[in-house]
């Protein structure tokens, strides 16, 4: 067993991290990892973690390689950004903790999954610290690309990329680590694009594939206006149903152990004002996680129409590569009758204005109803 094990389809990128820990003449005090949504930018950033602080190099099964893995080792800290952005109080924080020597391990490792989330002060405030760290510490930044990171930043930092992994890769990892049978693991690694945590996902959870099948069968029905808006209004209902099952039980949780740190009595109908003030910042936070994580559903849904499209496009063009979207090949033929290549094309274009258009904080139901409108199949 290894801490790279679960790494697919990233030979090259191991490589180059597994040399790192071997000889320090190789190591780099900063690190950019960058790779599409499901390359396992974060797997990968812990997997280099626990092979820093492994006396073996990162062996997978002592404690060290286990806390380091799970994000609870004393010298590990992990920020997975769970709002829209990462503060510049965050940041300053950061910076202080970088200049401290590890407590138990070789090396402080701090890892910020979501770089591209740094505001303009955020990352100033984290400059210097990135530029001169401690002596023992590593910093590991992961982001989609290059070009998301401040330039400041990512020009202090040497850039590791991981590429999509393989279908039959991801497959393979789930029959293995997830014990999912056989065709569902090749279901939900082709119907994730190689998304590693989406595809798990699918392959265990029976309501994301019942989700999943509503947003892929809704091209082939949308032939009016008001077809459209009901699309639109379905889509975001998807994301806001998927935001609430996820959230619920994880704020209610968080409520608690807020409560129990400031040794407050839960079942009291009134708290003291210090108690109100931290239950509300706890709530401010509970709000933006909700609002990006309603964001990240829509966008994952917009993909998998793309995906369709992308689809009737293959076979317009009569290209020999496979389906995303195989299981429903009699839908994706009635779009490839229905429409040109040109308008396939042109509902390709209308998804990616929509995605950029959340991106950019329009309201995501405006933003879908646009789309939608545009998806309309061609009369007759």
């Amino acid at each position: 067993m290894s801490v790279w094990e679960d790494l697919v389809g990233q030979a090259h990128a191991v490589s180059i991290l597994r040399a790192a820990v071997a000889d320090p003449s190789a190591m780099t005090h900063a690190w950019l990892f960058t790779g599409p949504p499901g390359s396992g930018r974060s797997s990968a950033a812990r997997a280099f973690a626990a092979a820093l602080l492994c006396v073996a190099g990162g062996c997978g099964e002592c404690k060290e390689c286990r806390t380091a893995l799970a994000g609870s080792h004393a010298d590990v800290t992990v920020v997975a950004t769970e709002g829209l952005s990462i503060r510049v109080d965050q940041a300053r924080e950061l910076a202080t903790l970088a200049a401290i020597r590890p407590s138990v391990g070789s090396w402080r490792v701090i890892v910020i999954e979501d770089a591209d989330r740094l505001t303009e002060r955020a990352a100033d405030a984290l400059l210097k610290a990135v530029e001169e760290p401690g002596a023992r510490t590593v910093w590991v930044l992961c982001a989609p690309s290059s070009q998301d990171v401040i330039i400041t930043i990512r020009s202090r930092t040497r850039h590791v990329r991981l590429r999509t992994p393989p279908i039959a890769d991801v497959a393979a990892l789930l029959m293995r680590r997830d014990g999912v049978e056989e065709s569902l693991a090749r279901y939900a690694a082709r119907a994730a694009q190689s998304h590693v945590g989406l595809a798990r996902r699918l392959a265990r959870d029976d309501g994301a594939r019942i989700r999943r099948r509503r947003v892929v069968t809704m091209p082939v029905r949308i032939r009016s206006v008001g077809d459209a808006v009901a699309a639109a209004a379905d889509l975001h209902a998807i994301a806001v149903e998927e935001s609430a099952a996820a959230g619920t039980e994880r704020d209610r949780a968080d409520r608690d152990r807020l409560l129990a740190t400031l040794g407050a009595d839960a079942s009291a109908r009134t708290q003291p004002p210090h108690v109100r003030s931290q239950l509300s910042a706890l709530e401010r936070e509970q709000k933006a996680r909700a609002t990006r994580f309603t964001r990240d559903v829509v966008d994952r849904s917009l993909v998998d129409l793309l995906s369709v499209y992308r689809d009737a496009l293959v076979l317009a063009l009569g290209a020999t590569v496979d389906l995303v979207n195989e299981d429903l090949h009699a839908d994706v033929t009635r779009l490839t009758q229905a429409m040109t290549p040109e308008q396939i094309l042109a509902a390709m274009d209308a998804i990616a204005t929509a995605r950029e258009r959340i991106d950019a904080n329009v309201p995501p139901l405006l933003a879908l109803e646009a789309m939608a409108v545009s998806l309309r199949l061609p009369r007759g």
